[in-house]
């Protein structure tokens, strides 16, 4: 009979494709009593529920072979979903369009390997093998922040809670809600907190979505009950929007054991997801008109005696040119540097400074730029960049769809 080692909390465990990753990734959410980093935000097509039963000379062997498996199937299955039909692949090929493998649930013995598990196939190559489009629109920026009620006390980033977890585990690229995640650490506890859940003051608010670079916020609550000690658990999930605590919709799931509050709390999470997209597809997700930034006062202009020849630099911005508010991603610290130089490389753009930063999420870029916003948004996306336009503000992520081609010239014809 195979050995049973158990996992301790199902799904959380992402593999590298050769190994190596999972002990660091599991070390982000089971480190320290307070801050738990998002795993993964890739858009990354994602096949789960794979069942694979392998027997080999040992348990290695049998593992890898196991994760081989879920590859081919995987493909299947995805090629299924998008193509209408199922494809096949070499190995060599599936192994470099794979991510990672996803550890549902697994039990090793000596020389069998019997798991439950998922694949992710890297977006671009995958759909370019397929021949289907990967390009989706999303949200504007969404603040999360993940309540969560038990023994009457709640609790957001306080400490490292079970429902903070669960959304730093699941994987958001799929999504068409821009979710800013917080991690908890720093300055996270202070300004969000179950007392500012329940503020209504778009001033505050204002100030909090700026820091976190986000348009507005969404408040994913759950109530758990736990009848008894390790016992059965009832959660009761409701999906909030805005300042005003909105309520999209409700549910409630029950589990029969406390070991599956993880499994418990990752399904609300997917349900609240998929509540959040379907009132962004209903238009119900607007964004409150007095959460906008103060329009920026025209300055009237004075007639000097001397014009001054050429520009005039006052600080980090440039009189006469167009102050802009530039969203970008900062998984660390090296690329608030490198996405820095990448605008200042931009032909027009007198400077750039990051004003508000948020390593592992998504940090402010104050723009100076002779111009305005449209010619801005035309030469980065000429430059690979996608570009969202909120106003004065643009929210910029790499892997946007390349330009078009230079048409080559005519020959003219011979002895015209």
């Amino acid at each position: 009979m195979a050995a049973r080692f158990p996992i301790r909390t199902p799904g959380l465990i992402l593999a590298a494709a050769l190994l190596g990753g999972g002990a660091m990734l599991y070390a982000q959410i089971e480190g320290g009593d307070r801050g738990a980093a998002p795993i993964d935000s890739s858009g990354d097509f994602e096949v789960g529920g794979i069942s694979v039963d392998v027997a080999a000379k040992d348990a290695d062997t049998a593992r890898v072979n196991g994760w081989k498996l879920a590859q081919r199937k995987g493909w299947a299955m995805l090629s299924q979903r998008l193509a209408g039909g199922t494809s096949q692949l070499p190995d060599g090929t599936l192994d470099s369009i794979v991510t990672g493998i996803v550890v549902e649930n697994e039990q090793i013995g000596p020389t069998r390997y019997i798991a439950k598990l998922g694949v992710l196939f890297d977006r671009a190559r995958a759909g370019s093998i397929l021949g289907v489009s990967t390009q989706f629109s999303r949200s504007a920026p969404m603040l999360v922040i993940p309540v969560m009620w038990t023994g009457g006390a709640g609790q957001v980033f306080e400490r490292t809670t079970p429902w903070q977890q669960a959304w730093a585990r699941y994987r958001t690229g799929n999504s068409l809600i821009d979710y800013v995640r917080p991690v908890g650490t720093g300055p996270d506890p202070l300004l969000l907190n179950v007392g500012q859940t329940e503020r209504r003051g778009r001033g505050w608010w204002r100030t909090i979505l700026n820091q976190y670079g986000a348009n507005d916020v969404l408040m994913p609550e759950v109530r758990l009950n736990r009848l008894w000690p390790d016992g059965p658990i009832q959660a009761a999930f409701f999906a909030y929007h805005g300042p005003d605590r909105r309520l999209l919709t409700s549910f409630t799931l029950r589990v029969e054991s406390g070991d599956a509050l993880p499994a418990l709390l990752d399904a609300g999470v997917a349900r609240l997801d998929r509540a959040y997209q379907d009132a962004l597809q209903g238009g119900l997700l607007h964004t409150d008109s007095l959460l906008r930034p103060p329009p920026t006062p025209v300055a009237t202009p004075t007639p000097e005696a001397t014009p001054t020849e050429g520009p005039i630099e006052s600080g980090n911005d440039v009189i006469g040119s167009t102050s802009i508010a530039i969203q970008f991603d900062t998984p660390s610290a090296a690329s608030v540097t490198a996405g820095e130089s990448a605008i200042r490389g931009v032909p027009g753009v007198r400077s750039a400074t990051t004003t508000s930063l948020a390593l592992g999420g998504v940090s402010v870029m104050r723009v100076a730029y002779d111009g305005d916003v449209a010619v801005l948004r035309t030469s980065l996306e000429s430059r690979g960049w996608s570009v969202q336009v909120s106003g004065s503000t643009l929210r910029i992520r790499r892997g946007g769809p390349p330009p078009a081609p230079a048409p080559s010239p005519t020959p003219s014809p011979a002895g015209g």
